[in-house]
This record gives structure tokens, C-alpha cells and sequence, in this order.
């Protein structure tokens, strides 16, 4: 009977944390999201000459923290510039300068690095951004 009456009480406390944490949940309180990458990911024809990599977030961000993370120094972008925020607060632009007919990949924040933050400090969700350029 105590074993029940314990195993009750625990439910209740767990559906209590539950309901308290889910009348928690807004768009202030979640992780900021990519909403816009230029150029987008998936794309297999992007013109080499393009000289800016931009990400868009749902969130405003904290000026001067950013994570362009790099799976290898031969598929990262050549940056020729430091990256900055523009007046939006949301988007983040990386001066570039890229090569014809090679692919690219970047994480926009990654399990070792998570330092595109919102203005409250929730680190954005990692996202993954692959493109190609023409040959």
C-alpha cells in the first residue's frame, strides 16, 4: 500500500514539474533557430564570386559572439574579413572569398562550439550549412 500510494505521489510530482515547465515554453525561453542562409543549404550551383555567407536567426543575437565551426580547414570558406552582425541584430554575414567547383560545409554553432547566442544567452540550435559552388 505504501508502495502505491509512493509511486502515486511521484506521478503527481512529475506531471506538476510537467505542466509548470511546459507554461514555460515561448519563444523568449527556446533556443533562437536558422531561419535564412545565403547561400541556402543544398544548393549545388552558388557562384563562386559571391562574397558574403549570411545566416539569419529567429531571435535577436548577442553582438560579437558567433561559431562559423569548420569539419575540415579544406571544405571551410577562405574568410577575409571578420563577421558582424547587420543593423537587424538577427543576421550574421562572413566576408568570403570562395573557389569555383568546390563544395563547402559549416556548422553555425556545434557541439563543441555554441557561441551564436540569443540576447538572453540561449545558444542557437547547431545547424549545418552545405553548398557547392560552379565550376
Amino acid at each position: 500500500m505504501r508502495e502505491s500510494v509512493a509511486l502515486a505521489l511521484a506521478i503527481f510530482l512529475a506531471a506538476a514539474a510537467f505542466a509548470q515547465q511546459a507554461e514555460q515554453v515561448s519563444v523568449k525561453t527556446m533556443p533562437p533557430v536558422v531561419v535564412k542562409t545565403v547561400p541556402e543549404s543544398g544548393s549545388t550551383s552558388v557562384d563562386p564570386k559571391l562574397t558574403e555567407i549570411s545566416v539569419t536567426f529567429s531571435k535577436d543575437m548577442t553582438d560579437g559572439t558567433y561559431s562559423w565551426s569548420q569539419i575540415s580547414k579544406e571544405t571551410f570558406p577562405n574568410a577575409i574579413g571578420k563577421p558582424q552582425y547587420q543593423e537587424d541584430k538577427r543576421t550574421c554575414v562572413l566576408p568570403v572569398m570562395l573557389e569555383p567547383g568546390k563544395t563547402y560545409v559549416i556548422w553555425l554553432n556545434s557541439q563543441k562550439f555554441q557561441c551564436f547566442q540569443d540576447v538572453d544567452g540561449h545558444p542557437a540550435v547547431s545547424y549545418l550549412l552545405v553548398f557547392e559552388t560552379r565550376k
